[in-house]
C-alpha cells in the first residue's frame, strides 16, 4: 500500500498510540540534580583548599608564637605529657582504621566540632598575647579558621547532612582577657598553648586526607555539566 504524505493509516495510528502510552507509562527515573552535585564538589574543593591554607599558615604562626612563649616550648624535641586540663580540646589523635571506618557524615561532623571548639579556645589566646604583630596574625588565622566552619557547614548542607549539636561549653578557664586570673600558673597555661596548637596541626592534617577523598567520591563540576549538557 502507497503512503501519501500527511495521511496515517490505521495501523499507523495504533503505534503511535501504543508509543505515546508505553511512553506515559515509564516509570519515573530520577534524574542528577546537577545543580546540587556541583554545589557540593565546589564546596568539597574550596574546603580542601582552604584546610590546606590553613596548614601553610598555621607552620608560620606555630613557630612564632612558640618563639613568644619561650623555652623549653620552641625547642623542637620538646614533647611533654598532654595535660589533664588539654583534654578539654578535641583530639585528632584516633586510630587510623577507626577514623577510615567512619561514614562521611560522622567525619564531617567530627571536623565541624573540633573546630568550632578550638576557634574559641583560639580567641581566648589571642586576647592574652601581648605582642601586638602576633596577636594581629592570630586575629587573622581566627578569621581563617571561622571561614573553614562555614565551608564545612556549607559542604554538610550540600550532601544533606545536619549540622551536629555543638561540643558543649567551650569556654575553657584560660579563655579570657588580658589581666584575667587563672588557677594554675603560667606555665601550665602554657602548656595549655602548646597542646592546641599541636591538635590544630593535626586535625588540619586529617582533614585535609578527609577532603582530598571526600572531592574524589563527588564527580567534579565541568563532568557534570558534561552529563547534563548530553542529557544524562
Amino acid at each position: 500500500m502507497l503512503y501519501v504524505a500527511g495521511e496515517i493509516s490505521g495501523d499507523s495510528w495504533g503505534i503511535f498510540a501504543f508509543l505515546c502510552a508505553a511512553l506515559w507509562n515509564l516509570p519515573a527515573v530520577p534524574a542528577l540534580n546537577s545543580t546540587d552535585e556541583v554545589g557540593a564538589g565546589q564546596s568539597i574543593q574550596k574546603t580542601y583548599d582552604l584546610t590546606r591554607y590553613l596548614e601553610h599558615q598555621l607552620r608560620t604562626l606555630a613557630g612564632t608564637y612558640l618563639n613568644y612563649l619561650g623555652p623549653p616550648f620552641n625547642e623542637p624535641d620538646f614533647n611533654p605529657p598532654r595535660m589533664t586540663r588539654a583534654e578539654m580540646v578535641p583530639s585528632a589523635t584516633v586510630d587510623f582504621e577507626l577514623w577510615r571506618s567512619l561514614n562521611d557524615n560522622a567525619r564531617l561532623a567530627a571536623n565541624y566540632r573540633a573546630y568550632t571548639h578550638l576557634l574559641c579556645y583560639l580567641r581566648g589566646m589571642d586576647g592574652q598575647v601581648a605582642k601586638a604583630e602576633l596577636r594581629q596574625n592570630l586575629g587573622h588565622f581566627c578569621t581563617s579558621l571561622q571561614g573553614l566552619v562555614v565551608s564545612i557547614a556549607s559542604v554538610m548542607s550540600s550532601l544533606g547532612y545536619p549540622l551536629p549539636s555543638p561540643l558543649g561549653s567551650t569556654d575553657p578557664t584560660w579563655a579570657q582577657g588580658p589581666g584575667a586570673t587563672s588557677s594554675h600558673n603560667d606555665f601550665l597555661k602554657k602548656m595549655d598553648d602548646f597542646w592546641l596548637l599541636k591538635e590544630l596541626q593535626t586535625w588540619l592534617w586529617r582533614s585535609a586526607k578527609d577532603f582530598n577523598r571526600l572531592k574524589k567520591k563527588v564527580p567534579p563540576a565541568a563532568l557534570m555539566l558534561r552529563l547534563e549538557a548530553r542529557g544524562f
